[in-house]
């Protein structure tokens, strides 16, 4: 069985949960509690050099980590990760994309805003962050206004990754409001079969 080393709260995290239920591969979930330093002790470092979650281990011990990593490798075979070689190179563009340029803007704020509740210490480093954020937004509103999903007409890794960050941008602040067809393309993906939402603790 499949381990999964995270935190409910975390998008990242919610990734490869979510791409093991796809695969209707059974796992285990370990809660970290990132906030009281569990990611940081002598145990999970040896697991982890890094110290960081999602960290996932595999039914025959060998780990490993990185969320987008942790989707290709469970994508592999899957309608999830296309065939076309360059279909295949759009994704990881998408998926590159994800971590250099959304994540850091996206989910950054969300976690000084909703859980180290910086939002009036912080306020100006928020404020320059966020205009990261929006033009991170602006990219994927401007792709999905003519694709359906981010590498065209069928769900995959790519929106995967996106969606974990961008479905939960207002919990720190983000508007969406002007971003009609990236708001459609959330509703869109919450409707495909097997959906769950997080926060995740578990199959």
């Amino acid at each position: 069985m499949h381990t999964v080393y995270g935190n409910s709260i975390s998008g990242n995290c919610w990734k490869p949960a979510f791409m093991l239920r796809q695969r209707g591969l059974p796992f285990r979930w370990v809660e970290v509690d990132i906030l009281a330093g569990a990611s940081r002790t002598p145990e999970f470092l040896a697991m982890n050099p890094n110290g960081r979650v999602p960290l996932l281990q595999l039914p025959d011990g060998r780990r490993l980590a990185e969320s987008n990593a942790m989707l290709l490798h469970l994508g592999e075979g899957t309608a999830w990760l296309p065939a076309d070689a360059y279909e295949r190179a759009k994704v990881y563009e998408w998926l590159f994309f994800e971590q250099y340029t959304h994540e850091p803007a996206v989910a950054t704020v969300r976690f000084w805003v909703a859980y180290l509740k910086k939002h009036e210490e912080w306020r100006e480093k928020i404020a320059e962050t966020m205009v990261k954020g929006y033009a991170a937004l602006g990219v994927m509103e401007r792709q999905l206004g003519r694709t359906p999903y981010l590498v065209g007409a069928a769900p995959t890794l790519a929106d995967i990754a996106l969606y974990a960050y961008t479905h939960v941008a207002h919990e720190g602040g983000y508007r969406l409001d002007d971003y009609p067809a990236l708001r459609a393309w959330l509703a869109r993906f919450a409707e495909l079969p097997g959906f769950v939402a997080m926060p995740c603790k578990g199959p």
